[in-house]
């Protein structure tokens, strides 16, 4: 089974936090609020939010995203968002990372310090973030909630939950809810695996320390499992997986042994992409492709096996706006 978080307001399961933070500093009297955006559906979501709760909205875009993916750029701004791709010369952060490497692709650590310092300055204006912290995650449980519920009323029991990683938050809120059931001994011997890229693969090769969630330093030390705050990934199309470190409480889990990781190549989730789009008639985002490949592979274990099992992924947005990518695969020429 997969949960389908594609049909959404803004095509990916990042509006089930943008709805609720957008919400809040609205009643708080925040007039403007500044994020960062990797793919852009993190952004796309809150720039949605902001126009429907009368709010300013300003997105710090990875550069190799913002030259890769216009048209999330256009629904960013169609919502009235500005866009600025990262690093910028309209922080002193950004022109920092420019000074050290003029044609840097960016990084979502790079423009995170760009908003937090744009935020920092105005009283009027908070940041805003699309994954890694407490908040943010535990508005993502209506995505596990509601899988629990879904298997009920099926008559099904998973036994593998599958989800991709960046930041952690999609994964967290599809697997949470049920990982809660299992530790409090409601149900039992469910696997549950976060998927993550090669090219950032934070979980099953990076160190578990406190770092800072950004490339500058400006956020709280968080307790994580980091390739380094100043790590940039190579630029590959899942945008939205291209950031340094996990969310503490999955890099926690993690290290008790109650979660999973793995990390794929692009190719091989292109792979994976395309045989979903040829059996489900829906054209996934590079970044779902990971968990699509996982359950995939899966799926063959149980063939080799002759065993049956529930395997359940998280379909945490579609590729419409992502076709550069199936391009570049189709024609030959990603790496």
């Amino acid at each position: 089974y997969y949960k389908n978080e594609a049909v959404t307001l803004s095509g990916s399961h990042k509006i089930n936090t943008a709805l609720a933070q957008a919400y809040y500093n609205q009643q708080a009297g925040i007039k403007r609020l500044a994020t960062e955006t990797g793919a852009g559906q993190w952004g796309s979501a809150l720039a949605a939010a902001c126009s429907l709760f009368g709010l300013e909205c300003l997105v710090y875009m990875v550069k190799v995203s913002f030259e890769q993916k216009p048209q999330r750029r256009t629904i960013m701004e169609t919502f009235g968002a500005k866009v600025i791709a990262s690093p910028s010369i309209t922080t002193n952060a950004g022109k920092g990372f420019l000074a050290k490497d003029p044609a840097t692709s960016g990084s979502l650590g790079m423009a995170i310090s760009e908003a937090i310092e744009v935020a920092a300055g105005d009283k009027a204006s908070n940041y805003s973030l699309g994954s890694v912290l407490n908040h943010v995650l535990l508005h993502q449980t209506v995505i596990g909630q509601e899988v629990r519920q879904q298997l009920q009323d099926l008559g099904e029991k998973a036994q593998l939950m599958i989800g991709c990683c960046g930041g952690g938050s999609n994964f967290a809120g599809f697997a949470f809810p049920l990982l809660a059931d299992q530790l409090a001994g409601k149900t039992k011997d469910i696997r549950f695996v976060g998927v993550e890229p090669e090219a950032c693969p934070s979980m099953t090769k990076g160190k578990y320390r406190y770092d800072h969630g950004d490339t500058a330093g400006m956020t709280p030390l968080l307790k994580m499992e980091t390739l380094g705050c100043d790590f940039v990934p190579s630029p590959i199309h899942a945008g939205g997986l291209r950031y340094h470190g996990i969310a503490p409480i999955l890099a926690f889990l993690h290290r008790k042994r109650l979660i999973e990781t793995r990390a794929y190549d692009q190719l091989s989730c292109f792979k994976a992409a395309q045989i979903f789009a040829q059996t489900e008639g829906i054209i996934p985002a590079p970044e779902s492709s990971h968990a699509i490949k996982a359950a995939i592979d899966e799926a063959l274990r149980c063939k080799r096996r002759r065993r049956a099992e529930t395997i359940v992924f998280n379909l945490s947005g579609h590729g419409l706006l992502d076709l550069k990518g199936y391009e570049d695969f189709l024609a030959g020429k990603l790496k």
